[in-house]
């Protein structure tokens, strides 16, 4: 019964329903992640204190290069495993799970053992200083020395789980943990509770992780029998198909995601000349900018089931028409909210932190942001259906172009002729491009297939 439930999901269902089916509960989640980013910011910004605001900024790259190994092992399975559905391989489907949970604990290990062995030469690289390096490093401590292997593993869990159509199960494990940390930050940040500061916001998204892995080991265990979702070890053996078929679409989502870490590496230090409060505004900036932004990614990550199982097999109209229906929501949606933050940048801003400097700052900065939000959109549609048809080279193409040869050269430039203020802009110019682009080829992608 589950099975045939799924079936039509996939297959027969109205688009506007199999998209709320399976996106809204995604979108839900990367809503309530993101909102749970924002308490460590707004609990941390309570101290009104630039220092643990800045830490919490700059410790920001690492925590993203974390998505370097949930993309690899995470969209490169899940997309695999929906293609296998649909051609309905149900054993590849299970010795495909299986090669993702493991290379993803090992992927957090790896991360682990970096922290342990290079904590000195990594915090500079971040661009700490003197004044901000303990309380990046406390941070750290938490959210990669002893986090890094729940924290991928709970995504990559996630995304397996919505390969295949549980996409409220996944939603809900990814929730759990955010709504735990939210409840953990007071107690563990401010003064009223244990005083740790930055490194309470560490301690509590660390428990919240592994809240949420522990949510997903009892959903696999209830429905042992019922889920193609396979952590059994016996079925992790990794052949010369899966490893490619895993890679082929993981490596260039991957690399995406280390480039983003340098484009936000570059981008913290160029402002870190300006001082602590310049990045404490950047970071809040950045975090209310992520809010929609990652509406957005969870819509493309929703959709991509539906798109790569009718890829698979074979119903190339019904996965464009889930593609137009996503992008039509989503881009009217993200026009809205870049409307709103535009004209309220200050009230945003001030419900953060209460610092005049730090507003500010913070104020210009969203105005820059903002402006690329009906664009990005389309850029990750695109990649999404990319990923979701097993087309790896076409999302490093647009890795190479968003970062390599437009965000990090914007950055040097605009913060050359307009210094600190042009660095908001760089994403704004980087996202009409990518967008102009993005529905040039997926329109001769679609054209071919039609063919």
């Amino acid at each position: 019964m589950e099975d045939q439930k799924k079936a039509y999901l996939f297959e027969e269902a109205p688009i506007s329903k199999a998209f709320i089916s399976m996106a809204a509960p995604t979108i839900l989640s990367s809503l309530v992640m993101v909102i749970y980013n924002l308490a460590d910011t707004y609990f941390v910004g309570m101290l009104n204190n630039p220092v643990q605001n800045a830490a919490v900024t700059l410790a920001a790259p690492v925590l993203l290069a974390f998505n370097a190994v949930n993309n690899l092992f995470g969209v490169g399975s899940s997309s695999m495993m929906s293609r296998a559905l649909g051609r309905k391989e149900y054993d590849t489907v299970r010795r495909v799970s299986a090669f993702g949970f493991y290379g993803s604990v090992c992927g957090g290990l790896v991360f682990t053992l970096l922290m342990l062995t290079a904590k000195g030469p990594l915090l500079v690289l971040l661009g700490t200083d003197p004044g901000t390096a303990e309380a990046t490093g406390q941070y750290l401590h938490w959210t990669v020395t002893w986090g890094a292997v729940p924290a991928i593993l709970n995504v990559v869990m996630a995304y397996m789980v919505r390969s295949e159509g549980s996409t409220l199960h996944a939603s809900v494990g990814t929730m759990s943990g955010c709504l735990l940390n939210m409840v953990l930050d007071p107690i563990f940040i401010l003064p009223q509770g244990l005083n740790m500061g930055a490194a309470g916001a560490g301690l509590a998204t660390f428990l919240s992780n592994c809240a949420a892995c522990g949510y997903f080991f009892i959903l696999l265990a209830v429905k042992r029998g019922r889920t193609y979702v396979c952590i059994d070890p016996r079925m992790f053996r990794p052949d010369k198909r899966i490893v490619a078929g895993v890679c082929g679409v993981g490596i260039p989502a991957s690399i995406q995601n280390l480039l983003n870490v340098t484009g936000m590496t570059v981008l913290n230090n160029f402002t870190s000349a300006f001082g602590e409060s310049a990045v404490a505004a950047m970071g809040i900036a950045q975090k209310i900018n992520m809010v929609p932004m990652n509406i957005a990614m969870g819509g493309s990550q929703g959709v991509m089931p539906l798109v790569g199982y009718n890829y698979a097999s074979g119903n190339r109209e019904r996965m464009k028409e889930a593609v137009g229906f996503s992008m039509k929501v989503t881009v009217s949606f993200l026009t809205a909210v870049a409307v709103c933050y535009y004209f309220g940048a200050g009230f945003f801003i001030r419900l953060f932190i209460k610092n005049d400097e730090i507003v500010a700052y913070g104020a210009r900065f969203l105005h820059g942001m903002c402006l690329a939000l009906p664009f990005l959109n389309i850029d990750f549609m695109a990649v999404g259906v990319f990923q979701a048809v097993g087309s790896g080279k076409r999302a490093f193409f647009f890795a190479i172009l968003r970062k390599i040869i437009m965000e990090i050269p914007a950055l040097y430039i605009l913060n050359a002729l307009f210094p600190l203020y042009g660095l908001a802009y760089a994403q704004m110019i980087t996202e009409i491009i990518l967008a102009v682009t993005a529905m040039l080829v997926l329109r001769r992608m679609f054209k071919s297939l039609a063919s």
